[in-house]
C-alpha cells in the first residue's frame, strides 16, 4: 500500500516536472479525481501565487513555475545567515534556492526529492540561478540521506501530507536537526472534527487532501517525535474543513535533554 501511494505521488510530480509544472499545485487541491495529464488546473490556493513579488523575482521562472506547494515555508522558518537548511520534497527547487539566498555564502541549503525528473529540474534551476551553496539529493522523506544533526532548520512545502508514513517523516526531521534546531513547514491540515473518511471525500491523495493530518494529530505526531513548542496555525482554506497551515516546532537544546 505504502509503495503504491509513493508511486502515485512520484508519477504525478514527474509529470509536473516534465510539463513545466506551472499548471497547478497539488493537482488543484480540491479535485476529487486523480492527477492524470488532463486533470491539471490552475488553483490559487496552491503553487507560485503564494510567494511574494520579491521572492518570485529572486529565482528562475522555471523554479517558480514548478512550485506545487500550499504556502511559503521561508516565512515560517525565519532563516539566518550561516544556517544549514533542508527542504523535504524539494521539487523544482524554489524553496532551496530562496533558502540559499537567505543563509548567504556561509550557509547551505539541501533539497531531498525522490523524483528524478524533479531533481533534474532543480539542478538546472540552481545552475540558472548561479547558486553554489545548494545540493539536491535523491531519497525519500521517510529515510533522509543526511547524517544525524546535519542541519539547523528543516522546511517543507505541502509534502508531509503526501507521505504514507508521517511518523517516520517527523522522526527523520528530528534526527537530522541539531539540538535546538527548528522545523518550519507549510502543509494541508484538517480541522479536528473531520474523520479520515471525510477528508478523503474532499480531495485526492496526490491532491494533498486525502490523508492529511488533523491539527491535533499533527501536534501529537510532533510530540511523539520529540519536538517541543509545537504549533499548527491555519492560514487559508483549501477545501471544506481543510486548510493550508503553518507548522512550527523545535528540537530541544543541549540543556533541555
Amino acid at each position: 500500500m505504502a509503495q503504491d501511494i509513493r508511486e502515485q505521488v512520484r508519477a504525478r510530480y514527474a509529470l509536473a516536472a516534465v510539463r513545466g509544472a506551472g499548471d497547478a499545485g497539488c493537482c488543484g487541491g480540491g479535485s476529487a479525481g486523480g492527477c492524470g495529464p488532463t486533470d491539471l488546473v490552475i488553483d490559487e490556493r496552491f503553487g507560485a501565487g503564494l510567494y511574494g513579488a520579491e521572492d518570485a523575482a529572486a529565482v528562475p521562472a522555471e523554479a517558480l513555475a514548478a512550485s506545487l506547494g500550499c504556502g511559503n515555508p521561508l516565512m515560517v522558518a525565519e532563516l539566518r545567515e550561516g544556517e544549514r537548511v533542508l527542504d523535504l520534497g524539494s521539487g523544482g527547487g524554489i524553496d532551496v534556492l530562496l533558502s540559499a539566498r537567505r543563509v548567504g555564502a556561509d550557509g547551505f541549503a539541501y533539497g531531498v526529492d525522490m523524483t528524478d525528473e524533479m531533481l533534474d529540474l532543480a539542478r538546472a534551476n540552481a545552475t540558472r540561478a548561479g547558486a553554489s551553496n545548494v545540493e539536491f539529493r535523491k531519497g525519500t522523506i521517510e529515510d533522509l540521506p543526511l547524517d544525524d544533526a546535519a542541519v539547523d532548520v528543516v522546511i517543507s512545502n505541502c509534502v508531509v501530507n503526501l507521505s504514507p508514513d508521517k511518523p517516520a517523516v517527523l522522526a527523520e526531521a528530528f534526527r537530522v536537526l541539531v539540538p535546538g534546531g527548528r522545523l518550519g513547514i507549510s502543509d494541508v491540515v484538517a480541522e479536528d472534527h473531520l474523520t479520515p473518511e471525510q477528508r478523503a471525500e474532499r480531495g485526492s491523495y496526490v491532491g494533498c487532501i486525502a490523508r492529511a493530518l488533523s491539527r491535533t494529530e499533527y501536534l501529537q505526531g510532533l510530540a511523539a517525535a520529540g519536538f517541543v513548542d509545537a504549533e499548527v496555525a491555519f492560514t487559508h482554506p483549501v477545501a471544506d474543513g481543510m486548510h493550508g497551515a503553518i507548522v512550527r516546532a523545535r528540537k530541544p537544546g543541549p540543556q533541555e535533554v
